[in-house]
């Protein structure tokens, strides 16, 4: 059996030893004609592909497609523009990390002016300050201001990252929906923790008054922060009630005139949310809270009655336009 390879020699001649043509010349050596390669299986030939009606070489068949379930409208094979598994993981981790970063350099530069966010933080003590009880009380205390008020201050960052991450997989209604919703909940929060800040000295003082002759206040300034942090977080959190109520009407899962048809069971709800942000048992500062809850309470009922009004017109409008 021939390897496909021309074997040198003397060029042959035509009969007579004369006359003839001559032989072309030898192939340059490949692969196999080089040291250590002489046992080598021979090559086999390449087959021969006839060629079409048209002239040209007809290829390989072309793949057969596999088997798709009946109802499968999905593409084939991904489109540029798609993104696989490990581009969507690998987008994550981007956002994981820009997040993270961004976290981590509020808070170092958070931490340069940690003295004078402190000041601001303790001034509805006035004179009498608050101290701390261990060597590294002042310490903790400016670490925990510097990574409180950075995380405070990157979190719309964050969310919107999150959100950009989100963002190619809704459809274009699903925008149109979600991007005003993302930007009312991030101004709801800050409204509800500025309110907090203006209204932690009032409720400070009525809780200091509870004092007596006889028993003076000095606080501790990690105590002092870990209930003016709760305090403002949970005012903001409270604050995200309306985008609450909005979407269980929206979705269908209530209706407004349920919720006010039950406002004796709102008013007991209230009163228990009230006394859980209240950092102490004091019923005044427990009443203060209760009346800006039930304010939003009611006014996201009344902003759902209208919104949810719409949209049964709508849907109204288009069935009477169906039945035409």
């Amino acid at each position: 059996m021939s390897d496909g390879r021309r074997e040198d020699g003397p060029a042959a001649t035509g009969p007579g030893g004369s006359g003839g043509p001559e032989a072309p010349p030898p192939l340059p050596g490949g692969p196999r004609d080089q040291i250590g390669f002489d046992d080598l299986p021979p090559t086999l030939p390449r087959p021969v592909v006839p060629a079409s009606a048209g002239g040209d070489a007809a290829g390989p068949p072309p793949p057969k497609a596999p088997d798709r379930p009946a109802g499968d409208d999905r593409p084939a094979s991904r489109e540029p523009g798609q993104m696989g598994l490990l581009d969507h993981l690998e987008e994550l981790r981007k956002v994981l990390f820009q997040s993270v970063a961004a976290m981590a350099v509020a808070a170092l530069l958070c931490w340069f002016k940690a003295g004078e966010l402190l000041d601001l933080i303790l001034r509805p003590l006035g004179a009498q300050g608050a101290y701390f009880m261990s060597p590294s009380g002042a310490f903790m205390a400016r670490v925990k201001v510097a990574f409180a008020v950075g995380l405070f201050l990157v979190a719309p960052f964050v969310l919107f990252r999150i959100y950009g991450f989100v963002l190619p997989g809704l459809h274009r209604k699903e925008r149109r929906v979600t991007t005003p919703v993302l930007v009312w909940t991030v101004l709801l929060f800050y409204t509800g923790s500025a309110l907090a800040y203006l209204g932690f000295p009032y409720m400070l003082k009525v809780m200091i008054a509870m004092g007596t002759e006889s028993m003076k206040p000095m606080i501790e300034v990690g105590s002092y922060l870990s209930t003016f942090l709760q305090f403002v977080l949970c005012c903001g959190l409270v604050f995200e009630l309306p985008m609450v109520i909005l979407a269980l009407c929206a979705a269908g899962i209530v209706r407004p005139q349920w919720l006010l048809a039950k406002w004796r069971h709102v008013l007991v709800i209230v009163a228990v949310v009230a006394a859980a942000i209240t950092p102490d048992a004091n019923v005044i500062n427990q009443l203060i809270m209760m009346v800006p809850v039930l304010a939003l309470y009611v006014g996201s009922v009344v902003v759902a009655l209208v919104v949810v009004g719409r949209k049964d017109r709508r849907e109204a409008a288009a069935r009477a336009a169906e039945g035409d």
